[in-house]
């Protein structure tokens, strides 16, 4: 059930993203009203111009690389917070085999028992998603930027016109291969297999990848970008090769410690 609930919170933050990148289609420049085209999507716009030095594609890349520069501390924090989750997972399933009736009785054991390992152990399952919360009006106000100021829809790099499609489909690849990179590094760290989260590493690069196809390359090149940073990001807070690696020493260690005593057991009995 939990799981099922996960995923419906993530299409329906999906759907939001959709929705505010769809609320506004006119053209926003200095003369526009309202907070979100004035104040936001205008000044996003302006950066980018800002930091492009003549090329709107390198303007792109580096507001991206900013944004997630400041977004990174945040990020830490969710993967550090999943990890959590992730480790508490043998323990959780234990409970919920320790207390599989279905009566309210039983229910309500598993649930304090659940909230008494999650107090233990400082995890809190809803803490992963903030971060996507906050990410959501920053990433939809680029998006718009890139698709409704036509400074930045005239703009060009390499062989990308930014206001139209990639005529090659390169950009999106790129952006649809990145995130599924990110999200198959994340799901390696887990300690047992979670169907629904092997779902999502494949949906969310078809989604990107349809979505690239028909929308501004510059929305692509952001993409990319994004998705690029992730890869890295992971891989520098939570490695799953390293965090593997130190299961299996950790394991090593207990399996020795186990044959140990039971050595020792042995030498007493003789005794």
């Amino acid at each position: 059930m939990k799981k099922r609930k996960r995923i419906i919170l993530l299409m329906g933050l999906m759907s939001v993203v959709l929705f505010l990148s769809a609320c506004g289609t006119s053209e926003v420049s200095a003369q526009s009203t309202g907070i979100w085209d004035r104040y936001i999507v205008y000044y996003f716009a302006k950066a980018i111009e800002f930091l492009s030095f003549g090329n709107t594609g390198i303007g792109i890349i580096l507001f991206t690389l900013i944004i997630r520069l400041l977004l990174f501390p945040l990020m830490s924090f969710q993967m550090k917070s999943m990890q959590k989750m992730q480790d508490l997972q043998p323990q959780l399933k234990a409970l919920q085999e320790k207390y599989a009736s279905k009566d309210l009785e039983t229910q309500n054991k598993l649930r304090e028992e659940t909230q008494r390992l999650y107090a233990e152990n400082g995890a809190n399952p809803y803490l992963g998603c903030l971060p996507l919360l906050v990410q959501l009006p920053i990433l939809t106000a680029l998006w718009q930027a890139i698709s409704r100021v036509p400074a930045l829809q005239q703009g060009h790099f390499l062989w990308l016109q930014l206001g139209q499609k990639d005529p090659y489909y390169i950009l999106p690849i790129l952006a649809a291969v990145f995130t599924f990179a990110s999200m198959y590094l994340s799901n390696m760290s887990q300690v047992q297999s979670n169907p629904s989260m092997k779902i999502m590493t494949y949906f969310m690069p078809f989604m990107i990848l349809a979505m690239g196809v028909n929308l501004a390359s510059g929305v692509s090149l952001y993409w990319a970008v994004s998705n690029a940073f992730q890869v890295v990001q992971t891989l520098l807070i939570n490695n799953p090769f390293k965090i593997k690696k130190e299961r299996e020493e950790k394991l090593r260690a207990e399996r020795a410690k186990k044959r140990e005593l039971q050595k020792a057991m042995r030498k007493k009995l003789k005794k």
